[in-house]
This record gives structure tokens, C-alpha cells and sequence, in this order.
């Protein structure tokens, strides 16, 4: 999905009932399913539909179909005209969008506009917004340590719920329950930086179990110093010859005490659970 699709929501006027709405919502299936079958025996060409809508096997009257072809062609017409004068500097609004294709099929032309919005019920939008939704990477580093655990846990468990083929990568502290760990923390601690999150940094067990917790299928987790002995020798030749450091203790201490965490669900056929450093 490119970036400069935007879906929301609204929420009926207080005039309206919930039997109102549902039925305002069905015209959306209908609408839909009209155009999958008449775009399926040749009107147009829409090969976006086809992961929207389901094909119904009920042939649709001819005159249902050319209603849709001159409805589709019409609207098209006049939305490349509008981009055509405004050379595509503009933004539309799309209301009551459903499961309309429109910003891919402009895509596939060149003639995306700066901004292109659209808004629906949250029923329909989230069916939408599932149904396009491409595997999604999330990266956090040092931040979840600066959050509560309750609210680190939060935001894991509202990315595994959001996200249904995804990887989460934490580069974070570890080990932070022996001596080092603690005087990293009152370091920190003298220049008004509070860990808040520390809890979670016990070890390599804690960090993958708040993912683990929370929602994501598998956690690996690996500490710095062993992230660097797997790098390839050659690089690591060349860094380790820029300059010379004879405090090898200190640079494990450091190293040991950081680690990546990384986190996935879904992608099966994808293999994200493969992944490794």
C-alpha cells in the first residue's frame, strides 16, 4: 500500500439508528459484488477488486452491468480530468469509499495525487484496511525501556492485534540486575533519565516473554557480543583496524549488557519465523 492512502472512519449523525446504518453498509456489498462480476465477464479491467469482493455465482442483468460500466467510466473520467488541470497537486476525499479501487488503479497510471483520502464506517474500513494490509516491520531502539511496562505492553499487544504478518526489532538493555547493570542505571539516573521500563530487561528470557506475553508467536533474543562474533570477519577486521582499544573487558561488559530482541507473527508462507542475525 503506498503512503499517501489514508482510511478513517465516521460515525453516523445522532438522527440515525444502528439499523439505519447496517442497511447503508449493505448497499456497500451489493455495490461491490455488482462491479466484481461485471469487471469478471469483461467491462473493465480491475485487477484490485478481485481481493475486496467475493464472486457471486448469480449472473447480474446486462443492464445492471452497463449501469456500472457507465457509473465507473464516468467517475474515472471526470477524477483524470480534475488530476489532468491540477497536474495531480491536489488531494480527494473519498467519502463513503467502501471497497472502491480507485487509488491503486491511479497508482498503476502515474497519477496519484498528493493526498488521497478515504472514509467509510469502521466495519467497512477495517475489513479494507485487513484486506490490503502488506507485512508490516516495526523497529524500536532504547525506547521501550523509557516506557512503563505496562505501557511497553500495551503498545506490543496493540502491534501483534493490528498487524496480521509482521516483526517486531527492540534493541534494548539486558542483564541489568547485576552490578554493571545497576550502575548503568544511577548514571543514567544523575542525568534525570529514568529507566522506567528496566523491569523487562532482566535477561534474554524477560525480553522475549513480553512478546511472547503479548500476542507475537516467536521471540529470539541474542546479546550484543554475540551479534558481533557472527559478523562477517572481514568487516569486523576492518573496523577493529581503525583504531586500537586495549579495554576488551569493557567493550564485553558493554556488549552483553544490550541485546536485540525480535519478534514475529504470522508469515508463514513468508518464513519470518526463520529469521535470524
Amino acid at each position: 500500500m503506498a503512503t499517501n492512502l489514508r482510511t478513517t472512519t465516521f460515525n453516523s449523525c445522532p438522527s440515525s439508528t444502528e439499523t439505519d446504518d447496517e442497511g447503508v453498509q449493505g448497499t456497500c456489498e451489493d455495490a461491490s459484488i455488482c462491479k466484481r462480476f461485471a469487471v469478471s465477464i469483461g467491462y473493465w479491467d480491475d485487477p484490485y477488486l478481485q481481493h475486496f469482493v467475493r464472486l457471486c455465482k448469480e449472473r447480474k442483468a446486462p443492464e445492471i452491468n452497463r449501469g456500472y460500466f457507465a457509473r465507473v467510466q464516468g467517475i474515472s473520467q471526470l477524477i483524470k480530468a480534475f488530476l489532468q488541470k491540477t497536474k495531480c497537486h491536489c488531494q480527494i476525499l473519498n467519502l463513503g469509499a467502501g471497497m472502491d479501487t480507485t487509488f491503486w488503479i491511479l497508482k498503476d497510471q502515474d497519477l496519484l495525487p498528493d493526498k488521497y483520502f478515504e472514509v467509510d464506517f469502521p466495519l467497512i474500513v477495517t475489513r479494507k484496511v485487513h484486506s490490503i494490509r502488506l507485512p508490516t516491520l516495526l523497529v524500536t531502539e532504547c525506547v521501550l525501556v523509557y516506557m512503563t511496562p505496562e505501557q511497553s505492553a500495551n503498545l506490543i499487544r496493540w502491534a501483534a492485534s493490528s498487524f496480521e504478518t509482521a516483526m517486531f526489532i527492540s534493541y534494548e538493555q539486558v542483564n541489568m540486575d547485576d552490578r554493571f547493570g545497576q550502575i548503568m542505571i544511577e548514571n543514567l539516573r544523575r542525568r534525570q533519565c529514568d529507566l522506567a521500563g528496566v523491569e523487562p530487561c532482566k535477561s534474554l528470557e524477560s525480553q522475549k516473554e513480553r512478546f511472547l506475553s503479548n500476542g507475537w508467536e516467536t521471540a529470539s533474543a541474542m546479546n550484543m557480543m554475540e551479534l558481533y562474533s557472527r559478523l562477517p570477519q572481514a568487516e569486523v577486521s576492518r573496523i577493529e583496524s581503525l583504531e586500537f582499544l586495549d579495554e576488551l573487558e569493557l567493550l564485553e561488559q558493554l556488549m552483553t549488557h544490550y541485546c536485540l530482541c525480535w519478534a514475529t507473527r504470522g508469515g508463514s508462507k513468508l518464513g519470518l519465523s526463520e529469521v535470524t542475525c
